[in-house]
């Protein structure tokens, strides 16, 4: 009953500090760290909620991946697979290297590859992180894309290499670096595969399937299915549930109006609930961490912060020769094309859930018996890191951005939308002139409908109607069959322009999406 009424309590303080945060400009997954040690530290209260280890990564990691995959598309992901592959793989790396040295040095009794199952923990920024306290912010749409496509991928290449430093250090083997390149090939390219088979399973299903509800539940389950089915396999989980995600989306029937609202609704609500419980779970889990360090605590917290300066400084280091590299680009889209933008993605290197869960899954002793060596200052300076990295770039970032000058204008992101809207007008236009040929409309009706789809790309864009287009719309619902008949036809052209639109390179998914959105909500006002 305790870890009930936590649990539920989390959900609860979830939901306030979204209006608490909305209020003071800061990002609520960061106050939610911040109460969960708040709360863990008063004095007299039970012992911390203590999840399994086993259970933090399949538990939340799955719906928060699928939620966050939904956003992007298969195009974004080719366009940028560079940045994937120096982000997510390269990066990571080198992070792993970096820290397992200092590590070494810092942690006596330590063996080398503990020092890297650490280096591991704590190398990936966490998509969940990362689109909780970047999102919000209004910066370049192709600066938080190259974040969110590094978010995506950078736990699979972590997990490879922990896992394999863990069970050398269990086994007192050494790492072969070979062997870790194999895996990690081996398993992507196995997760993919999974992940696209699955997807089609899904859409066959979804096909038959008529009750919006029971379709928007079998995709609450499916993150959960492909997630535990990869990893049953020794894939990668986290690239099966991002392969899932973004095929569902391509294969996207432009007609499904009413269930893209319904689940995009129902995704909103279980991100911001899992979200809230995790970032809760991160701080309470402090306590345990505090508590076995006992006396040795502030030399382990010197240790920690010498390596959270490491991982900060490897990626200021990082970008900054990213930068060298992207202004010379002639794509237009890439990132860091600036000195301003590289500081930016540099500070965005939040730590989360699994560093957390990592951390939390070290064993405790080694073959033989032996305690698994530096386990309990390996968690703390894991746990430091986390808590470094977000709560400090999560409650600056909105001003770094602003004084930087990098905040996204309202104007580029209104010019993005109204790109995918204009296509979305001549789509329907278009149709429209097509039904018209083939239907003996009155004129009056077809003066409206004109009048009304000419108007369509500034709708679309935000604008709302006129009352005196409204009024004369409705003076003409004498005629509403033949009305609806052609409007439902030519909006049926504008989504399928949009969807078509969403999945080129160069177009914004976001953009794309938001678009889709208005014209989803007049295509079920008119039903």
């Amino acid at each position: 009953m305790e870890s009930l009424v936590l649990i539920v309590g989390l959900m609860l303080a979830a939901v306030l500090l979204v209006g608490v945060g909305d209020r003071l400009r800061l990002p609520w997954p960061a106050l939610m760290v911040v109460l969960g040690v708040v709360v863990a530290l008063v004095p007299g209260l039970p012992d911390a909620f203590v999840l399994d280890p086993d259970l933090i990564l399949p538990l939340f990691l799955p719906p928060l991946l699928y939620a966050t995959a939904q956003r992007t598309s298969w195009s974004l992901f080719r366009a940028r697979w560079r940045s994937i592959a120096l982000l997510a793989v390269a990066l990571v790396v080198v992070t792993v290297i970096a820290v397992a040295g200092v590590t070494a040095v810092l942690v006596p009794g330590i063996t080398m590859t503990a020092a890297v199952a650490l280096g591991a923990m704590v190398a990936p920024p966490d998509p969940v992180a990362v689109e909780a306290v970047a999102g919000p912010v209004r910066m370049p749409r192709r600066m938080l894309a190259v974040l969110q496509s590094e978010g995506l991928f950078n736990d699979a290449t972590a997990l490879v290499i922990f896992q394999a430093a863990v069970l050398a250090t269990v086994r007192g083997d050494d790492l072969s670096l070979g062997g870790l390149a194999l895996s990690f090939v081996l398993g992507a390219a196995a997760a993919v595969l999974i992940g696209l088979a699955v997807a089609y399973v899904a859409r066959t299903v979804l096909a038959r399937l008529t009750d919006t509800t029971g379709r928007s539940a079998l995709t609450l389950v499916l993150p959960f299915a492909v997630y535990l089915l990869a990893e049953e396999v020794h894939a990668s989980g986290v690239v099966a549930v991002v392969v899932v995600a973004l095929q569902l989306r391509r294969l996207g029937d432009a007609d499904e109006a009413a269930e893209r609202l319904t689940q995009r609704s129902f995704w909103d609500v279980v991100e911001l609930l899992v979200t809230g419980v995790a970032f809760g779970l991160i701080g309470l889990d402090l306590r345990q961490v505090v508590t076995e360090a006992g006396d040795a605590l502030p030399s382990m917290l010197g240790h920690a912060a010498i390596v959270c300066a490491v991982v900060v400084g490897v990626r200021v280091l990082w970008m900054s020769g990213a930068y060298l590299v992207v202004r010379r680009s002639p794509d237009a889209s890439a990132a860091p094309r600036t000195g301003r933008e590289a500081v930016v993605l540099a500070w965005c290197g939040m730590r989360g859930l699994a560093t957390l869960a990592l951390a939390l899954s070290l064993p405790a002793t080694v073959d033989g018996g032996a305690p698994f060596p530096g386990r309990v200052e390996i968690t703390l300076i894991a746990c430091a890191v986390l808590v470094v990295t977000l709560l400090l770039p999560g409650f600056t970032l909105p001003a770094l951005v602003k004084v930087l000058g990098v905040a996204e204008t309202a104007e580029s992101e209104h010019a993005a939308e109204k790109a995918v809207a204009r296509r979305a007008q001549r789509a329907a236009l278009n149709r429209m002139a097509e039904e018209e040929r083939l239907r003996d409309l009155p004129e009056e009706v077809s003066a409206a409908l004109r009048e009304r789809m000419s108007r369509l790309d500034a709708v679309l864009g935000g604008e709302t109607m006129s009352e005196d287009e409204r009024n004369r719309f409705d003076t003409l619902r004498k005629r509403a069959s033949a009305l609806q008949e052609v409007q439902a036809s030519a909006l049926a052209s504008a989504r399928a322009e949009v969807l078509a639109a969403r999945g080129e390179p160069g177009t914004d998914p976001e953009a794309a999406d938001r678009v889709l959105r208005r014209l989803d909500l007049r295509t079920v006002l008119l039903d």
